[in-house]
């Protein structure tokens, strides 16, 4: 247990589940939230055990963006204060999105704000036909400024344009439709969806998996001219000689489990 607001939990398939845990106030997260569950994913990132990292929220939300206590003291903050608070925020944000495990959210309820970029920084999201979406900050005179890289890079630009102004909720479909959310899943199936996908992810080499999620990261937006290509062939060349790439093709040639599934 990480505290009383943030559930740590470990599986035997390597897989760590953190659970937001304030159901009676909807999840809802403050300055000593993001900085618990920022060290928390640091920790995991460094771990060696850790395989893959599950995000959800207890109760019936997922979490409704900012505490309004926490909101309240920062209407009494310093510009240099509400800086520095702001950059807390975009740390959990970076953090959680530059992780070198593959993420999975698991969406029950309703997310937003921040619990939308929650949703947009981690790699696989399921969400029930319950969970329910929205960016509302434009209604309190806000911006949702420190996760707009994280939704945009999700939902595109131009939906971006449609949901930061309006601030209109949307649902679990509409949000697999942006490419918010990847399936729509039954309640009653999230968690046997969830156990299918981590077990697919766990097939696969833990250092290809980090490498493909920054392949991704650093490919995105980019032209396709000499200097990328030079630099995603340097990128196979580098995995192809590693200890982790012989063995996935010493493995797959010789027909056995590769070492990162023995046991």
């Amino acid at each position: 247990m990480a505290n009383d607001h943030l559930l740590k939990a470990v599986d035997d398939l390597g897989r760590v589940t953190l659970t937001l845990n304030r159901p009676a106030q909807h999840n809802v997260f403050d300055d000593q939230l993001i900085n618990t569950l920022t060290t928390t994913l640091k920790d995991l990132n460094a771990d060696p055990q850790v395989r893959v990292v599950c995000l959800r929220g207890a109760g019936r939300s997922f979490s409704a963006g900012a505490d309004l206590n926490w909101m309240r003291r920062m209407a009494e903050y310093t510009q240099a204060e509400n800086l520095a608070d702001a950059m807390a925020l975009a740390e959990l944000m970076q953090t959680l999105n530059t992780l070198a495990k593959p993420t999975l959210a698991l969406v029950q309820g309703a997310a937003f704000g921040g619990g939308v970029g929650l949703v947009a920084a981690c790699d696989l999201v399921l969400a029930t036909p319950q969970a329910s979406f929205c960016l509302s900050e434009v209604k309190l005179g806000l911006i949702p400024a420190v996760i707009s890289p994280y939704v945009i890079a999700a939902i595109g630009a131009r939906a971006a344009r449609r949901y930061f102004l309006t601030a209109e909720g949307f649902d679990a479909d509409r949000a697999r439709q942006l490419g918010l959310v990847h399936e729509v899943v039954a309640t009653a199936a999230l968690d046997h969806r969830a156990d299918l996908l981590t077990r697919q992810l766990l097939a696969n080499g833990p250092q290809a998996l980090a490498a493909a999620k920054q392949l991704v990261a650093d490919v995105a937006g980019r032209p396709i001219d000499a200097e990328l290509l030079a630099d995603t062939a340097q990128r196979i060349a580098n995995l192809r000689a590693s200890d982790e790439g012989r063995e996935g093709l010493g493995a797959f040639l010789a027909k056995r489990p590769p070492a990162w599934l023995k046991g």
